[in-house]
């Protein structure tokens, strides 16, 4: 089965044709700058192409990809009515009304809809794409796949807010998390590796954006992301975890509306707020190595805060079997790793710093033959899920 997989921005789309049984991916891309000017960056046959031009709405950049498909250079089917057999559209938030990924229909797209105070950045590009997609290609099923499904299986206490109950009730004021599928692709991955379905697993999803999970069976327990992405690690903008009464303090000091302190938590924070420097980690290690004792500080801080988050799942967990790391940072950056696996003996812990330090692509283990528990770098794959969990909802349709 192929499976287009979207993932529809408030001003891009992300895209990729995949076939679900082989995981092969025919072609991906992305258009970008929709109602700005545009441009369309296809990967297929070995090659990248990139095109600019007008893309004034999502209803243009979607009719582009499909067309990219079946006309040369990017050519890999003949046909969108006959080779394609379903899309499954990455959704940001799916908040407590959907656990599982579901075939869209008009009910889901109201559910939606009522949904997009929860992720008003999100949310309504991600409905723009199934709505067009409908329309384009009223013949083929569309299946929303949720970032906040695998988390629903959190009990009260952990996605529950120490604030009055109404405010849940009424509001749906809670954690949902994020990174869903991310979390449950590493989890299951490291549950193969570990030949053990019950398994105790921290999975680190460390990228720009990045985030935690304690998963146990298979099921998230624990998740660092909360009502909104900006809870939890310190990333690449976002500040993470601090005193809520920050809040009031800078609207105070420096004059600024509650959504100016959102703005500065989630776009001004994080590495590029303590270093000065940049949102991307691999600049701020160059700093680093070069003597910049502030971005010394922003790594530190950072892997401190990842440290703090795994020893606490542990607890939670009652033990560990893996720590995973994924995502652009967690695959990528040896001395993130090192630093914060760097005293984690006490759990059983060892990472074997020439494993770590080793350029290695795909799945592979990093802690030392002795070693109690497991430490993995575990490649991610949230369009897999997607493709997936699509295949499964309509291959009986």
């Amino acid at each position: 089965m192929l499976v287009l997989i979207l993932n529809a921005g408030s001003s891009s789309l992300k895209f990729q044709l995949m076939n679900h049984a082989t995981h092969d991916v025919f072609a991906s891309g992305v258009a970008e700058r929709i109602g700005i000017d545009g441009r369309l960056v296809v990967e297929s046959n070995g090659t990248k192409t990139k095109k600019e031009v007008e893309l004034p709405t999502h209803k243009e950049a979607i009719e582009l990809v499909l067309e990219s498909l079946v006309t040369k250079p990017n050519k890999v089917i003949d046909s969108v009515e006959k080779d394609i057999d379903a899309i499954g559209h990455r959704v940001v938030h799916g908040g407590e009304y959907f656990s599982k990924s579901v075939i869209v229909d008009e009910n889901v797209i109201t559910k939606l809809e009522r949904l997009i105070p929860l992720a008003p950045l999100h949310n309504p590009a991600h409905i723009m794409g199934i709505k067009i997609c409908r329309e384009l290609m009223p013949e083929k099923p569309n299946v929303a796949v949720f970032d906040t499904a695998f988390h629903q299986t959190m009990q009260e206490s952990s996605y529950m807010y120490a604030v009055p109950y109404e405010d849940y009730k009424e509001y749906g004021l809670r954690k949902y998390g994020f990174h869903g599928t991310s979390h449950h692709y590493v989890s299951h991955e490291a549950s193969k590796l570990l030949n053990n379905k019950d398994a105790k697993v921290v999975v680190c999803h460390l990228g720009n954006g990045s985030s935690i999970c304690a998963v146990k069976g298979g099921k998230s327990v624990e998740t660092s992301m909360g009502l909104t992405p900006l809870e939890g690690l310190v990333m690449g903008t976002r500040s993470g975890d601090l005193d809520p009464a920050v809040i009031s303090f800078l609207m105070d000091k420096k004059q600024m509306t509650a959504q100016e302190v959102v703005d500065y938590l989630n776009k001004k924070s994080g590495l590029l707020g303590v270093s000065g420097i940049s949102s991307d980690l691999r600049e701020i290690i160059d700093a680093s190595e070069k003597g910049d004792e502030r971005a010394t500080l922003a790594i530190d801080i950072k892997c401190n805060r990842i440290k703090k988050y795994i020893c606490a799942y542990a607890g939670i967990l009652g033990g560990l079997d893996a720590i995973c790391f994924t995502a652009g940072v967690g695959e990528n950056a040896s001395l993130i790793r090192e630093k914060v696996c760097t005293g984690l003996d006490f759990l059983g812990l060892e990472l074997d710093k020439q494993r770590n330090n080793k350029k290695q692509s795909g799945k592979r283990e990093i802690n030392t033959e002795t070693s109690k528990g497991k430490i993995f770098v575990i490649p991610t794959n949230e369009e897999y899920v997607i493709a997936n969990d699509t295949y499964n909802l309509v291959k009986d349709l």
